[in-house]
């Protein structure tokens, strides 16, 4: 009775469905099925070959040498193409080829009814010599419950559609638009035909400020479209095969980002972060009135080479995080309680100066340094100007962490120009400083009024780390300002005593920021509502974002704007990127934006969001959600 239950149960167990296996001392090989029966006459098979190590076989585009296997059968049986995963470069000798070693299982549909074929193999197996082999496989589909060799088929496409735009231009230049240089280490490119490519010639990557590029070198005019594989290596050494299809035809436009980055940094001059900054420099300057010309110059290329300095400083930060894998973007520091502590005592110290209460005498060794105060100001304004965002700006920054160093470090320093170029323009341009105002006791007031714009910044980021740190973090902060209070009015050597206040910061659980009638930003949430088909509007925001207050105040939080979106009937969702946020990281990234604030428009059944200005008015966002 047992052996009777055992065979009635054998129909339901997995049985292999695999040919007769050939040997040799370079590898075995054989033919597998998906499924121990056919299904409407068509059947999921696969040669299998197993491979010693130092051998292989070759690709469907072997390259300059070899051949790729190759699978014939008698009528009726007719045979689908094989599906190879993604090659290995290789060259030996000065010839290049794509091969596949290790264990290969190359799919292959096949048309019969019957539940036996035979299949002949041909493919050529390689190490320091090539050796052709072939054989005749038998297989016999024995019926019944799933194949025993089911698992080793791929479980999902190894090679899938590329989502990135891709273009051929002139000179060879495949130009992949979309991953950055965080996320590219290295790549090639396989094509499909041979002979199309040099392929021992080597495929120089370089990156663009929305993408990447490969030089490739072509034996005869290039193909139109070019077609083949791509194959992309992160920084983590996983890899991606992606099936792409380039057309041929002139390199796309791409904006001047220098110019962007010129034009932000000064548009930059007139937000409420820099500004007090320029009219304390532009006081000092008044003071300058009458003097000689060198000396108003070295006053303001010191104050040029300050923002310069902090810049390249603060370039150099950000690439050499972005070279370590990590995902930064601009005012990213001020995620940090840390630094914001820093930056608001050397906010409060500036104030205290402006307001009379001290007057901070340099060292000797700074003292006998040209326009040491000029250069300081100059670090101030780029510290200060970090947690804003101009227009041109977010464009010009992205652009500059997507490119290698030497173009990424030309557009912060035109960024850098543009902020200093009200007053490096009174270096350059003799008959404005003849303009200056004449000194008088106006200038004491107006420097007692400049202090107001300074102690409200104190403020503004004591808010910002009590959203961050807590209670416990702005009882830390005002502790520090009081100890730096009385060592700059008795002693300044005291004030250094805040710093030991800073090891104390721990960031604390916050609430999100947020807008009347919205809901926090997720990916799953925007998906949800766009399949929906409803229309969504994203704020991304930052407490420490000074343009992004200013506009929810002015815009966004406005009843107004509550009305518009209701009319509408958009679901507003914001995304908080005070403290680091994956989510809202890979949001901005894939709309190459470089910090917040970030707009964004999803209309009905529309493919992609409208971005919109980061200086963002009533008229504008109604122009927006009527598009």
């Amino acid at each position: 009775m047992r052996w009777l239950f055992l065979f009635l149960l054998l129909p339901q167990l997995a049985l292999a469905a695999a040919s007769n296996v050939f040997t040799s001392p370079h590898d075995t090989a054989r033919l597998i099925s998906a499924a121990n029966t056919a299904s409407g006459g068509q059947m999921r098979l696969a040669l299998e070959i197993s491979l010693k190590p130092g051998w292989h076989i070759y690709w469907r585009n072997p390259g300059a040498a070899g051949f790729a296997p190759q699978l014939s059968s008698s009528p009726p049986v007719q045979l689908g193409p094989l599906d190879f995963p993604a090659p290995t470069y290789l060259k030996q000798d000065g010839i290049a080829a794509y091969v596949l070693s290790g264990h290969v299982v190359l799919p292959f549909t096949a048309m019969h009814t019957g539940n036996k074929l035979g299949i002949h193999a041909h493919w050529l197996v390689c190490s320091n010599i090539c050796i052709p082999e072939q054989a005749y496989f038998t297989l016999i589909l024995p019926g019944g419950g799933p194949s025993a060799e089911a698992g080793l088929f791929p479980k999902t496409p190894r090679i899938t559609p590329s989502p990135f735009a891709t273009h051929l231009a002139p000179g060879g230049r495949l130009i992949v638009t979309g991953p950055s240089a965080a996320q590219v280490a290295k790549a090639r490119f396989f094509p499909d035909q041979p002979g199309d490519l040099d392929d021992a010639a080597p495929q120089r990557l370089s990156f663009t400020a929305n993408g990447f590029m490969l030089r490739l070198h072509f034996t005869q005019p290039s193909p139109t479209p070019l077609t083949g594989v791509l194959e992309i290596t992160d920084p983590s050494g996983a890899k991606q095969a992606l099936a792409l299809s380039a057309a041929a035809g002139p390199a796309p436009n791409t904006p001047p980002y220098w110019a962007l980055a010129l034009l932000g940094g000064l548009i930059l001059n007139l937000m409420p972060c820099v500004f007090p900054i320029l009219a304390m420099k532009a006081l000092a300057l008044t003071r300058m009135s009458g003097a000689a010309h060198g000396h108003i110059r070295r006053e303001a290329l010191g104050y040029t080479l300050g923002v310069l300095g902090a810049m390249l400083a603060l370039a150099g930060i950000l690439l050499g995080l972005r070279a370590a894998g990590n995902d930064i973007f601009w005012g990213f520091q001020f995620q940090s309680p840390v630094f914001v502590a820093l930056a608001a005592w050397v906010v409060f110290a500036a104030a205290l100066s402006l307001a009379g209460l001290y007057t901070l005498n340099a060292p000797g060794f700074i003292r006998r340094i040209p326009a040491q105060h000029s250069v300081a100001t100059g670090l101030l304004a780029v510290l200060l100007a970090t947690p804003c965002t101009a227009p041109f700006m977010g464009v010009a920054i992205a652009a500059a962490l997507a490119l290698p160093t030497l173009p990424a470090l030309v557009i912060f320093v035109c960024l850098g120009l543009g902020l200093a170029l009200p007053i490096l323009l009174i270096a350059l341009v003799p008959s404005l400083a003849a303009r200056l105002p004449r000194p008088g006791v106006w200038m004491r007031r107006l420097q007692h009024l400049l202090s107001l714009p300074m102690f409200a910044s104190f403020i503004w980021l004591a808010w910002v780390l009590f959203r961050q740190a807590g209670p416990a973090g702005l009882g830390l902060l005002l502790a520090g300002a009081a100890i730096l209070l009385l060592g700059l009015w008795r002693k300044p050597v005291l004030a250094l005593g805040a710093l030991a206040l800073l090891p104390l910061l721990h960031a604390a659980p916050r609430p999100a920021l947020t807008l009347p009638g919205a809901q926090a930003y997720t990916q799953a949430r925007l998906a949800s509502l766009r399949a929906q088909n409803r229309p969504v509007f994203i704020d991304l925001t930052a407490a420490w974002c000074v343009t992004c207050l200013v506009n929810e105040t002015t815009t966004l939080a406005t009843p107004a704007a509550r009305q518009l979106f209701a009319r509408h009937h958009v679901a507003l969702l914001v995304g908080d990127w005070t403290d680091k946020n994956p989510a809202i990281t890979a949001l901005l990234a894939t709309n190459h934006r470089a910090g917040v604030p970030l707009y964004l428009y999803y209309p009905p059944q529309a493919a992609a969001p409208i971005i919109l200005p980061q200086i963002l008015t009533p008229g504008l966002l109604a122009r927006a959600l009527n598009h």
